[in-house]
């Protein structure tokens, strides 16, 4: 039975009532909960496990690689660092508010917090958000994709015997459902998707001032870059495994790889090469490829190929019984075709050339379209890679890698513009569900009353001194 408005309206009152009661303030109550979701993950692996494959195609090894293992880890940061983060700052107040000299910061949570998590990491991105609404001291309203069928199921399994639904639930359904979530007044708002929908959240959450948080994963695409005097069997090794993984599926994966004209044949050589190593010349019939969510999906990808079949170079075949397309490369394209302007959030590959001397164009072209949530580069060139990266508008990235800077612990991850808002990851999710709230210590003797009325010549003078 779909939620009802009413339904999602009781949920958002009794939590406001478990989070008024303070419960969730204490760190001690934080920690207990994190360790118990922690556990219940642990204890439920095999059932989140058949349920990712069920929704995506996911071997048991992806699953655990890519969604419960990482949210694991995840929780086990935020039990390892809570309490330092946690303890209010202390600065000194500053001779401009003398007699105090104590003003500490108290990081306090938000309340009520909604998450609104995706299909294609259905665990890390909605029980790894949780863990940071947890950390902060929220209670938390998880609205699971209404694609990911088998795995929300498990999740409300898993969260239904963990929690009380006044501090966190679980709850599926389509577009309405997550209206009816909008229409609340919650105190936070957590959302994973597209731009497009990312606007949407962004025009309800505007009715009642509540502070959002998004994740998406850019109008253009994340590009990556391999210049002329890359390691090239490294690049195509690597490049490869992302393409690969959940089928394309992946918000910071490379939506098109920019190549030099120099190497493209032998990039292209390579990156065939190690496709076939690692999954197979027909990926679709490989158990272990992932598959696209629903069948629409798979139509939208197989389509677009088409559109492109004179140019594909490898792939370009699938298995419509089970929404399996294989990674297909697309090439040459040129940088203003319209598939290197969407993000195609699958195993489709366009390959775009440049010449190499004149990179500083194809970045400029980058620059100017929507921020990505990702940019790769592969190069020997340290130090031109660094300056890229040290002036570009983009989420995160890697040089001579791909995706692992999101499993480096202690830094934020998300994007900006059209790629997100906010950060999170470890200490970032805390501060990101918690206010800082700055409160002065004052001093009942010593009050000097150059502050009050009447302001006399000598006060005046006494301010421009003391200004000076």
């Amino acid at each position: 039975m779909p939620y009802t408005r009413e339904e999602i309206h009781d949920f958002v009152n009794s939590q406001r009532e478990f989070f008024l009661s303070g419960k969730t303030l204490d760190v001690k109550f934080r920690k207990e909960q994190l360790k118990k979701l922690r556990q219940a993950l642990i204890d439920n692996q095999k059932l989140l496990e058949d349920a990712l494959h069920e929704d995506l195609g996911r071997s048991d090894a992806e699953a655990f690689f890519c969604d419960i293992g990482d949210t694991v880890m995840e929780i086990s940061e935020y039990l390892k660092g809570i309490k330092k983060w946690n303890k209010p700052e202390r600065h000194f107040s500053g001779l401009a508010a003398f007699p105090s000299f104590t003003t500490k910061v108290y990081k306090l949570p938000y309340g009520v917090s909604l998450i609104i998590s995706p299909f294609n990491f259905p665990v890390l991105l909605s029980i790894g958000v949780l863990a940071a609404a947890i950390a902060g001291g929220n209670t938390a309203i998880i609205k699971m994709s209404s694609k990911s069928k088998a795995t929300t199921e498990a999740l409300k399994q898993i969260i239904d015997k963990t929690f009380p639904k006044d501090y966190v639930v679980v709850i599926d359904g389509g577009h309405d459902v997550a209206d009816f979530c909008l229409e609340e007044r919650v105190d936070k708002i957590f959302y994973t998707g597209s731009p497009k929908v990312g606007k949407h959240v962004m025009e309800m959450a505007s009715k009642n001032l509540t502070p959002v948080t998004l994740e998406l994963g850019g109008e253009n695409g994340n590009w990556c870059i391999v210049r002329k005097d890359a390691n090239l069997k490294d690049a195509a090794r690597k490049i490869a495994f992302f393409k690969i993984c959940n089928s394309g599926q992946i918000c910071i994966n490379i939506n098109q790889v920019a190549v030099a004209k120099e190497v493209a044949d032998e990039f292209i050589n390579e990156l065939k090469k190690a496709i076939i190593s690692q999954i197979g010349e027909k990926a679709y019939e490989n158990e272990e490829y992932a598959k696209l969510i629903t069948h629409s999906a798979y139509q939208n990808i197989a389509n677009e190929a088409e559109q492109y079949r004179d140019r594909i170079v490898f792939g370009g075949e699938g298995d419509d019984t089970k929404d399996k397309y294989s990674p297909t490369l697309i090439y040459p394209v040129d940088i203003n075709e319209p598939i290197v302007n969407h993000e195609i959030f699958g195993p489709l590959l366009p390959i775009v050339p440049f010449d190499d001397d004149k990179v500083e164009d194809l970045l400029d072209v980058i620059a100017r379209r929507e921020h990505g949530l990702a940019l790769y580069i592969f190069t020997k060139n340290k130090k031109w890679a660094k300056k890229v990266m040290s002036t570009q508008q983009y989420g995160g990235g890697c040089i001579n890698e791909v995706c692992l800077h999101i499993m480096v612990k202690g830094v934020p991850f998300n994007g900006t513009g059209h790629s997100g808002m906010g950060a999170y990851h470890g200490i970032w999710g805390f501060r990101e569900f918690t206010h800082p709230s700055t409160v002065l210590f004052g001093k009942t003797h010593f009050n000097l009353s150059l502050r009050e009325h009447p302001y006399t010549e000598k006060k005046k003078k006494l301010f421009s001194k003391f200004l000076k």
